[in-house]
């Protein structure tokens, strides 16, 4: 976002960047609460600008738990008006594993994010669905309708979507809940030690770094169990189970055993050993999903196989043991 040279007053029309100085009524305010006071987003709006990197104060981008000085500088972009999520876009190579009246069951690829959100104009899971004629539940707020849980968009794997208004309601339970088995393969740089363990380490956004997270004392609860699979000389292959869905929980835990995913080069990863293995992006998928059915609580799980470019970072690995 460029500065602007004073504060604007007209309405917030779709992308229109806002400038103003903190009024003296929202001293020490979160982020998030002040955005929805001035400008009427939502919550979970004002927490995505935020998390975009779309909220300045005094030209530095801040997270929507900080806390406001009166008088400082607030810019903020703001997204298309609440109700009107992203038109239909078709999604090349979103695969639909399973279909039925109360949910969808996608295998995603790259570059696609779950839903829109403000700095994000890319393809879409919700997007791609819609293209296709899929009708999903109309629970949750309109960008990310039906979506109870999410993926990176540089992650790939399997996502659930719920289409009827009880399978919402009951997968967000069993989201909540942690009953639903989420697993992961992740290739990181190095050897895990032990090779099978919990990484018990609570995560918040990085205290220098707004758009990264990080392991913070007092920050949410986070748990990760992990087993390695497959050893190389320069990286392991590692099932992971995730107990807890912390934003990046997987990338920031191994990164703070100073085992990032290889290719993940905000998390500190080693840029000569992705280039060598043609990884140019986390190499991280969500192999299995697991949970109840929200129609008759049977126990349904999914897998996926890895995409090509995951798949060929592991033919040159194991080319070279």
């Amino acid at each position: 976002m460029t500065s602007s040279p004073g504060p604007t007053t007209s309405a917030g029309r779709p992308g229109e960047l806002r400038s103003l100085p903190v009024p003296d009524g929202l001293e020490g305010q979160r982020v998030d609460q002040a955005l929805t006071r001035l400008f009427g987003v939502s919550r979970a709006v004002a927490a995505d600008l935020a998390d975009a990197g779309n909220v300045l104060v005094d030209g530095r981008a801040r997270g929507k738990g900080d806390r406001l000085t009166a008088g400082s500088w607030l810019e903020v972009e703001l997204p298309p008006p609440p109700g009107e999520p992203a038109a239909p876009q078709p999604v090349a190579g979103l695969r639909v594993v399973h279909d039925d009246d109360d949910i969808v069951v996608v295998d995603k690829p790259v570059g696609v994010a779950a839903h829109g959100s403000p700095g994000w104009d890319g393809p879409t899971v919700t997007g791609g669905l819609a293209a296709a004629g899929y009708r999903i539940s109309t629970s949750g707020a309109a960008e990310r309708q039906g979506i109870v849980h999410r993926l990176d968009a540089a992650t790939t794997g399997l996502m659930v979507v719920a289409k009827s208004e009880r399978a919402y309601t009951l997968l967000k339970a069993a989201f909540k809940e942690r009953t639903v088995d989420k697993g992961y393969h992740a290739l990181v740089q190095g050897h895990p030690d032990p090779s099978k363990g919990t990484i018990d380490a609570p995560i918040d956004r990085h205290p220098k770094h707004d758009w990264r997270f990080a392991v913070v004392s007092g920050g949410r609860p986070s748990v990760t169990h992990y087993e390695v699979v497959e050893a190389f000389p320069a990286a392991s292959l590692v099932d992971v189970h995730l107990e807890t869905g912390r934003t990046h929980q997987i990338r920031v835990h191994f990164s703070a055993l100073r085992h990032p995913c290889v290719g993940d080069m905000a998390y500190g990863a080693d840029p000569t050993l992705a280039a060598r293995l043609g990884v140019t992006r986390q190499w991280l998928h969500a192999v299995r999903l697991g949970f109840a059915h929200p129609a008759d609580g049977r126990w349904v799980e999914f897998t996926s196989e890895y995409p090509a470019d995951l798949a060929g970072a592991l033919a040159v690995l194991r080319a070279e043991s």
